[in-house]
């Protein structure tokens, strides 16, 4: 047999190709592999350049690429380079959608979830990057809706800030962290919370600018010590930390200033998103911020 000038079987295809007779003859059928002739029986006939088809159509198959790519690669309506770079941008996303399912799984092994928090932590894996950031700024826009100079309208920018994904290999504490965050923002009273000290800082924009924060150390180490902030001991804690000559009123404002800005909940949410942006953490400061309110309230 003279492979230039004779034809072969389906039969004598498989043999030539290693392929089976039925996988040949199904991509035949779908005009993928269409013979050359046929024989008097009406037997399929193909040529020897057939031959090389079969390989070609096989490694496409094995590489995952459809029947519709396959099909446009064959008739030259797109390159293997083009399909195959399509591929592997589809790869890449399901890849990362398999490691954060992982993640998710192994989180709720851990944690020994409900069916609430399962659910919550399916759904937020299932959720593209921009739907991810949708749930924030909904958040954002209900709680500044028309608050937009001041302290709001920097509050509201800097809780926008998401990372653009979860990472490829999320850490149990990032999946943790998304959880948390997503419950975070749908809780009525964290919303209100952060309305108020959006709006007071809005308020507060044209006013005088107040006394400046003072470091919370020495409030975090009288904290740490067990000083109850109404003592003699923490008034003199406090006469390191602002001016011991500040009336008792002038005292009882600033706690109220401060007090306005303070909350264990915000500050759980830059934690969280820290977390999410894979910033170095930081201890809680607002434990210490409400010992010295209290003591600036105690303070006669």
């Amino acid at each position: 047999m003279d492979d230039r000038t004779d034809l072969f079987t389906i039969g004598q295809l498989a043999r030539r190709t290693g392929l089976s007779v039925r996988t040949i003859r199904f991509w035949s059928d779908l005009d993928l592999l269409p013979p050359t002739g046929r024989s008097p029986g009406g037997y399929r006939l193909y040529d020897a350049a057939a031959v090389a088809r079969p390989e070609l159509l096989r490694s496409l198959r094995e590489l995952g690429i459809g029947l519709d790519d396959v099909r446009r690669i064959v008739d030259r309506q797109s390159t293997v380079r083009d399909v195959a770079q399509a591929h592997v941008r589809a790869l890449d996303a399901e890849i990362r959608t398999l490691r954060l399912r992982r993640a998710v799984l192994r989180s709720v092994t851990r944690r020994g979830s409900t069916t609430e928090e399962l659910r919550l932590m399916n759904d937020l894996a299932r959720l593209s990057a921009r739907e991810r950031q949708r749930i924030i700024d909904d958040f954002v826009a209900e709680v500044f809706d028309g608050v937009d100079v001041g302290l709001g309208a920097g509050l509201a920018q800097a809780m926008r800030a998401l990372p653009a994904d979860l990472p490829d290999e999320p850490t149990d504490e990032e999946v943790d962290a998304w959880l948390e965050l997503a419950e975070l923002v749908a809780d009525p009273d964290f919303r209100r919370r952060v309305r108020e000290m959006a709006v007071a800082g809005s308020a507060d924009a044209t006013a005088p600018p107040p006394e400046p924060m003072p470091s919370v150390e020495p409030a975090r180490a009288a904290l740490a010590a067990g000083i109850d902030p109404a003592s003699p001991e923490a008034r003199a804690v406090l006469d390191e930390m602002v001016d011991p000559t500040l009336t008792p009123d002038q005292r009882r404002a600033m706690a109220d200033g401060i007090a306005a800005f303070t909350d264990r909940r915000v500050e759980r949410y830059w934690q969280l998103i820290g977390v999410l942006n894979r910033r170095e953490p930081f201890p809680p400061a607002v434990p210490a911020v409400e010992w010295l309110v209290a003591a600036l309230r105690a303070a006669h």
